[in-house]
């Protein structure tokens, strides 16, 4: 099996944060971290700090929503570079609760990387746009959880 470069980056702090530079600028200015992925699981951190603050002194909702997608689509993005033939993916749909007030760091925990694969798979075994719906979970420094997110991601052969 080749060896996964999107894994690889994400895991370079500094080529990420260049990659993040380059692509998703705001990523970089808020501070989005990948702190750890692997085939089945990502995580994704995002402090609290002057930036990602909103009036009421915890981080803006849109920050929150950066950090818990890439936890979902740096998965998505490893599957399709296993994958032997392009695939496009896009957000089809988002939708979130807020548990409690995010004013620390927070870690949010996408599990579902076998969910994407599979809608991947299946997109390529028949041609056809695929949708998978998956869960990433935000927890702050003391382990209790801020939000939650679902994203529904879809892919489809170019």
């Amino acid at each position: 099996m080749k060896r996964n470069k999107i894994r690889s980056l994400a895991t370079n702090s500094f080529r990420m944060r260049l990659f993040m530079l380059k692509n998703l600028p705001l990523g970089f200015f808020v501070g989005l971290k990948v702190l750890q992925i692997n085939e089945q699981e990502a995580e994704v951190s995002v402090p609290y700090k002057y930036l990602n603050k909103n009036p009421f002194k915890s981080i803006y909702f849109a920050v929150l929503s950066m950090a818990a997608e890439l936890s979902t689509g740096i998965l998505a993005m490893a599957s399709i570079y296993d994958a032997d033939i392009p695939i496009s993916m896009l957000v089809f749909n988002m939708d979130a609760s807020f548990m409690k007030k995010a004013t620390s760091r927070i870690v949010f925990k996408c599990v579902q990387g076998d969910d994407i694969a599979k809608a991947l798979q299946a997109s390529i075994a028949d041609g056809e746009g695929k949708t998978v719906k998956v869960k990433s979970i935000g927890v702050d420094q003391s382990g209790i959880q801020v939000a939650e997110f679902h994203f529904t991601w879809t892919f489809k052969p170019k």
